[in-house]
């Protein structure tokens, strides 16, 4: 069983006989939507899980150090050094992994904005990372995660080199 459950407890939790859960398994039963939706809330994953082709999924990138693309920024952020980590293109939810290193020009950055949720990891330097209304001091091993609605960036930078992993996680329209 998927999730580490056993039938008699998928059964349970999905509201249905742990027979009719053994008839699906065998394949001598078709189950109604309605049954498969109970089933992917018992198991605690999408209805669509059962839809999806897993054996053919072939996403899968590897970047070697120092092998990420290089992304170009103008502007207030053009002393931001963006790496992009690594890309997939398909699936439901886009995922940019990016190694961000401030240059010795870098200035304090304050207004980003954008859609989706944003994790940071620090991985060297202090700065004090601004969310909304809310500042916070934060250095090596230190990590953020947030809404990216909302205005965030760094406000002041306390201790140089600053580098970070920066990973923003969106649904695809």
């Amino acid at each position: 069983m998927a999730a580490d459950v056993s039938g008699g407890e998928l059964a349970k939790a999905s509201g249905i006989s742990a027979s009719m859960l053994s008839r699906i398994e065998r394949g001598l039963v078709s189950p109604s939507v309605e049954t498969l939706e109970r089933l992917a809330n018992g198991l605690g994953v999408p209805a669509s899980r059962f839809f999806s082709d897993q054996a053919r999924r072939t996403d899968f990138c590897h970047v070697r150090a120092g092998h990420g693309v290089l992304v170009d920024r103008v502007g207030a952020v053009s002393d931001y050094r963006y790496e992009l980590l690594g890309h997939l293109l398909s699936g439901n939810l886009f995922v940019e992994p990016y190694l961000v290193t401030l240059l010795p020009g870098a200035d304090p950055y304050v207004t980003f904005q954008h859609p989706g949720l944003k994790f940071l990891y620090f991985l060297s330097g202090e700065v004090t990372y601004r969310y909304g209304g809310k500042s916070v001091g934060v250095g090596a091993g230190d990590s953020l995660l947030f809404d990216a609605t909302a205005l965030h960036g760094i406000e002041a930078i306390q201790t140089q080199p600053v580098s970070y992993l920066s990973v923003v996680f969106t649904l695809r329209e």
